[in-house]
């Protein structure tokens, strides 16, 4: 996915999911999850601990999302990290634009109900 930068003209806020949330997609960003976000969010998304270095990793699965809450700005941080301090690395080198879609798909299929 290209594109996803206010510096490059479509801010990631405007970016829709290109990847339906499928029972298929979901357990495959579950998956995903286990493996590359339970370390510091918790393996159920609650959050994670922090310690005097590293601050604790936030809930996803709650409303209160500090770098954006649409597909597009999750997508984002989960490829680019989030700056400056980069306390979430980025994971674009690791992850194909569709695994973290479905990393997206499963994050939202665990949120909190409001």
């Amino acid at each position: 996915m290209i594109g996803l930068t206010a510096a490059q003209g479509t801010p990631a806020a405007a970016v829709k999911n290109p990847v339906a949330s499928t029972p298929e997609s979901i357990a495959d960003g579950k998956r995903l999850y286990a493996r590359h976000c339970a370390s510091c969010h918790g393996s159920n998304a609650e959050g994670g601990a922090g310690n005097d270095l590293i601050p604790a990793a936030p809930d996803l699965t709650d409303s209160e999302w500090k770098h954006g809450s649409t597909d597009g700005e999750i997508f984002s941080a989960i490829k680019n990290g989030v700056p400056p301090e980069l306390n979430m690395v980025p994971f674009g080198d690791q992850l194909k634009d569709a695994e973290i879609w479905n990393v997206v798909n499963y994050l939202r299929s665990i949120a909190k109900s409001k």
